[in-house]
């Protein structure tokens, strides 16, 4: 079974430190869909990106990155375009901000004649600033019809970006149109009100779940994570870690849980609407220790199988 992570590739860019005539900075790969893609290889399933990669210095490091983690370079589309750079400030709680510097970039610049036929994939994720990104989004928009009319799994994370656009009625239209594609939307509580202020989680889930999704997941940092399916309703805590940073951390969440429901083969949309509160709870331990390992490193540096032996 093949997952296609469908979305941007870039450097996370850190302050590391300040002197008289200038920054110290410590550029890191990253990009949610590049980090889900690598996290998914490196819990050992098969993966491949699709995105828009530079032909520059920055993007042959991207692409001989993505070879040596074992994700499937094939379905790059190579561009002679610059390399999205995201300025990362940490707070004091590990937690991070960003500021884009993308414009024109590769992997804003994926086309209708980029995309796969879907009878190459069995899984098509998407999310992040890429949903809303022309012409990438409305390609992306386009497979994800695509593969949900071919009865393909379709997985969505929202994980908005306020400083690529901070208008969320541009965020929520956008969410809305994938989420009518998607059999599992994993969201992040901070996300749920930023596009749905006033609304509960439960009614965000049942609504998506009215839509047509069978699984919605809503991540809450420290609180721990909760799942809604068909008759499920089920909470699970956060690891205890020592967090040196958020970054990568959902991403390293969202890559564990499709792993896992491959390997349980609940990742089609009949086993997921058969999924059992038993089911729920498997799969969210897996990927909430995936994302407890990551909050515990700098930077998006996402889990192999071997740092997850215990929960396996």
């Amino acid at each position: 079974m093949t997952i296609l992570v469908c979305g941007e590739a870039l450097y996370d860019v850190f302050f590391d430190g300040e002197r008289p005539e200038g920054f110290t900075l410590d550029a890191r790969i990253g990009g949610s869909c590049f980090n889900v893609a690598v996290g998914v290889a490196r819990l050992g399933a098969r993966v491949g990106l699709l995105t828009g990669m530079s032909r520059d210095r920055l993007g042959e490091k991207l692409v001989s990155t993505l070879d040596a983690e074992g994700v499937d370079t094939g379905f790059l589309a190579r561009k002679d375009a610059t390399t999205t750079l995201a300025m990362v400030s940490l707070q004091a709680d590990g937690s991070a901000q960003y500021q884009f510097y993308g414009e024109g970039a590769a992997d804003r610049a994926v086309t209708l004649a980029d995309l796969p036929p879907v009878n190459v994939f069995d899984v098509a994720v998407f999310g992040c600033f890429s949903l809303l990104t022309v012409p990438t989004g409305d390609s992306f928009l386009t497979l994800a019809g695509r593969a949900a009319e071919a009865g393909k799994l379709v997985a969505l994370d929202p994980n908005v970006r306020p400083t690529v656009e901070p208008d969320a009625d541009v965020w929520r239209s956008r969410v809305d149109a994938f989420a009518q594609h998607a059999d599992i939307i994993k969201v992040s509580a901070e996300d749920l009100a930023f596009l749905y202020p006033g609304e509960t989680v439960e009614a965000r889930a049942a609504a998506w779940r009215d839509g047509g999704t069978a699984v919605v997941v809503v991540t809450n940092g420290g609180d721990g994570v909760r799942l809604f399916a068909a008759g499920v309703d089920v909470t699970v805590a956060a690891d205890k870690v020592a967090v040196v940073d958020t970054v990568g951390a959902g991403d390293s969440f969202l890559a564990a849980l499709l792993v896992h429901l491959v390997d349980a083969g609940k990742a089609n949309s009949a086993a997921l609407g058969a999924l059992t509160a038993d089911d729920a709870r498997e799969a969210l331990a897996f990927a909430t220790h995936a994302a407890a390992v990551t909050c515990g490193r700098r930077g998006a540096d996402l889990p192999r199988r071997s740092d997850l032996s215990s929960v396996i």
